[in-house]
């Protein structure tokens, strides 16, 4: 299977691996992120000696002679037998002295459970072969709460790791190998649906079309990803009622605080704090400010920013009984399509074109790099209404204004125009206007008017 994405992570592994130090390598991210894949991948591709071990929820001895068979393999000795996890880390340490090892402690938050201080033992062992091992120890984990806490000033671990990977979701750009088959267009649905996460885009198959890959892995009776949503909320989230309320609430399209404790029947404000808070932690919830008023707390808003947790709560949770009972296509016909069509994707373009921008900031490609990007509140007291505009740049000669359009027909003359008056006429800061077209264009060059067609954005 291919390993896609993942340069930059993949180059920093292997800077730590070159080195004969000793270094410790702490790697953390949310379950199905591809943590586990990307440590195999940088194993694979280096010629040194590796032991790669998955912890298990156990008892210490359990884990120790699991342990001790891979080692016993790794070294081709008669199967060894230790005491603990304390000598047998100590007997690789030593080892390391002599020849480069990697050492993988996969899911280390089952093991730190399992044996009492386990913290301090490694700590202990990173002091005491400083000066004479080359071990490369990699720590993993799903838990990140539990992970973080081992860079505390409280943890003895901490000063002690060299590198720390908190791995994130791939945007747009690295997801679209996955599917590389497909149109620009059904790349943007697919990513909708699917995000940035490795384990989901590998099921994706390129003989079906983007309706029947959906089909198959989230919308139908017993489909592959219908439990993968809830199952991983439950098993980080003790008082689920109190999160499906919320999630269902931010997936209706409520972002305000206040419009989510209304709506989500949540019994009070510490419990809603509560629940959003560990849904940032989880990376599933982000919660976005105002560009220009990132101090006015009324104007936050909170949103899912796990594509299939959106996809789940927005179409499926509530309709669960209903897809038991209905034919497939009947069902989807009804409550999905027409608002995923019209809606769903054209709101997820909306942030693939931020990633884009971000993208090409990041690579030098912007003719003014801006130094921050997110969304616009405006109060237009003399026509008495209030807006946002969701993609604005803000660099030193000021504000440029993004219009991400996934629509049928071209952009047009007109279309600038109005929008150009739309921010003009609400008196706004904007020095430049940006469209992002899935159709094209049918309008002439205009200055101060940058215009990017959907190819573009694969074209980095």
């Amino acid at each position: 299977m291919n390993f896609y994405g993942r340069e930059n992570q993949k180059k920093w592994i292997h800077k730590i691996f070159q080195s004969d130090r000793q270094e410790t390598i702490l790697i953390y991210g949310r379950r199905r992120i591809g943590k586990s894949e990307l440590i195999k991948q940088c194993l694979r591709e280096s010629q040194i000696r590796s032991v790669y071990f998955e912890c298990k929820q156990t008892t210490e001895l359990n884990n120790v002679e699991s342990l001790s068979e891979i080692v016993s393999e790794c070294y081709g000795y008669p199967k060894l037998a230790f005491g603990g996890i304390e000598s047998l880390l100590k007997f690789l340490y030593e080892k390391a002295g002599k020849e480069k090892l990697v050492l993988v402690l996969d899911e280390y938050p089952y093991l730190r459970e399992t044996v009492k201080g386990m913290d301090s033992i490694l700590q202990t062992l990173i002091d005491g072969n400083r000066e004479t091992s080359g071990m490369k120890l990699i720590l993993c984990g799903s838990y990140v709460d539990t992970m973080k806490s081992l860079l505390s000033g409280q943890n003895p671990l901490f000063g002690r790791v060299d590198l720390t990977i908190d791995l994130k979701p791939m945007d747009y750009y690295e997801s679209a190998p996955f599917y590389a088959g497909f149109s620009d267009e059904d790349k943007v649905r697919l990513y909708s649906v699917f995000g940035g996460v490795p384990y989901y885009n590998r099921l994706i198959d390129p003989e079906e079309t983007v309706r029947e890959n959906i089909v198959r892995l989230i919308a139908s009776p017993g489909a592959r990803l219908e439990n993968e949503v809830s199952m991983y909320l439950n098993s980080e989230i003790s008082k689920i009622t109190n999160t499906n309320e919320v999630f269902e609430t931010l997936a209706k399209g409520f972002s305000r605080y206040k419009d989510i404790l209304d709506q989500s029947h949540v019994s009070s404000g510490p419990t809603l704090v509560d629940v959003l808070e560990k849904l940032m932690r989880m990376e599933v919830v982000k919660r976005e400010v105002p560009i220009n008023d990132e101090n006015n707390r009324r104007k936050a808003g909170y949103y899912i920013s796990d594509n299939l947790s959106l996809f789940y709560y927005k179409y499926i949770f509530g309709n669960i009984s209903r897809m038991s009972v209905m034919e497939v296509d009947v069902f989807c016909e009804r409550y999905i399509w027409e608002d995923f069509e019209t809606k769903h994707v054209p709101r997820a373009f909306e942030e693939i074109c931020r990633q884009y921008l971000i993208r090409r900031n990041r690579s030098g490609g912007m003719e003014e790099p801006f130094e921050k990007i997110g969304k616009y509140y405006y109060d237009d007291p003399v026509n008495r209404r209030n807006g946002e505009f969701d993609i604005v740049t803000l660099d030193r000669k000021g504000y440029v204004f993004y219009e991400a359009k996934f629509r049928k027909d071209p952009v047009t003359d007109r279309m600038i125009q109005e929008e150009i008056a739309q921010v003009k006429n609400a008196g706004l800061d904007c020095y430049q206007f940006g469209f992002i077209s899935r159709s094209g264009f049918r309008c002439g060059k205009q200055e101060d008017v940058i215009l990017i067609a959907l190819e573009d954005l694969w074209r980095m």
